[in-house]
């Protein structure tokens, strides 16, 4: 990736940095965990069974814990390490709760976590094509991010995404194969295409035609998670797609209310002349509210209106 700064018309290059210490990739990434991923900070350097751990981290959308780790050279297989972490995790999962609950003082009971979406996110200025290749895999519960530091500040990061529609087990070695399928048969990593497989045949078409308008927008991208396939803006989801067999559900979060009335910063109103989409709401624990609208999209010319509604909210992001 080359980047450069404009001045009129005139680009200029900028240089590229270097971390250097592994300590430095850890601090930068640990201290933005939530503008990054969207994940709760829960502790640093957590200690469970032989391993430590370098960041336990919590996703409150998938409600599942994330171990992250960083990484400055290429010394170590991201399978076997990834694969030690998430068998630690599912036969310690009461350390894991214990962990968040005295960190963040909040009340996790071991029924609130989904185990099945656990992951690991490895962080290295650079990973080998031997450490891609060995979790390209259509169901390996990791993630390899680049990091990269140029000067005046500046930090791209960029994920390593599998393209294989092969199941790691298949191929696993007889040595690793117990702890690869003792960890499966607990996390599962679900896919567009599992998403996909529930659909009637006409709406899998629609469904192609909805991706690839949205991948017409700047700045998008699709997230693959075990109920839903949500489109970003950058980090901020425009919409949640729940796949249902004979509709695509999609959800428009608006925002939050307060018990006084005072509305969430940039609390969102659609202009619905047709009046297609629904209104929903639910109450949190602190008593405030949390709204969105309901559009369920099942046949191809109520495409471009659908894309109408979902624009304005991606619009409101900007």
């Amino acid at each position: 990736m080359r980047l450069f700064r404009d001045k009129k018309n005139v680009l200029s290059p900028i240089q590229r940095d270097s971390f250097k210490r592994e300590l430095d990739i850890h601090t930068l990434v640990e201290s933005n965990l939530e503008t990054l991923f969207q994940l709760e900070y829960v502790t640093s350097e957590f200690t469970v069974g032989e391993f430590r751990l370098d960041t336990l981290a919590f996703d409150n959308e998938a409600n599942s814990f994330v171990i992250v780790e960083y990484k400055k050279g290429h010394s170590y297989s991201v399978v076997d390490q990834g694969y030690s972490y998430l068998s630690v995790m599912v036969n310690n999962k009461a350390d894991f709760i214990l962990e968040y609950n005295e960190k963040t003082g909040k009340q996790l009971k071991r029924d609130d976590v989904d185990w099945s979406s656990s992951k690991v996110i490895f962080i290295a200025p650079s990973f080998n094509s031997y450490q891609k290749n060995s979790v390209n895999f259509r169901d390996v519960p990791f993630e390899l991010w680049e990091i990269r530091k140029f000067d005046d500040g500046l930090v791209a990061l960029e994920q390593c995404q599998p393209t294989s529609v092969e199941s790691i087990e298949k191929i696993s070695k007889p040595g690793s194969s117990s702890v690869i399928k003792a960890v499966s048969a607990e996390i599962k990593v679900t896919t567009e295409q599992d998403h996909v497989n529930s659909l009637d045949t006409p709406l899998k078409l629609i469904w192609v035609t909805l991706k690839q308008r949205i991948s017409e927008s700047a700045d998008s991208s699709l997230f693959v998670s075990k109920g839903y396939i949500s489109w970003r803006r950058e980090s901020t989801a425009v919409c949640f797609i729940h796949f249902r067999k004979q509709e695509l559900r999609i959800e428009i979060l608006r925002g939050n209310k307060k018990p006084s009335g005072e509305l969430s910063k940039g609390f969102f109103n659609i202009d619905d002349p047709k009046q297609i989409s629904k209104e929903r709401s639910w109450t949190w624990k602190s008593g405030q509210t949390g709204h969105l609208y309901v559009v369920n999209l099942s046949k191809q010319d109520e495409l471009d209106y659908v894309m109408f509604l979902l624009e304005q909210k991606y619009r409101s992001l900007e």
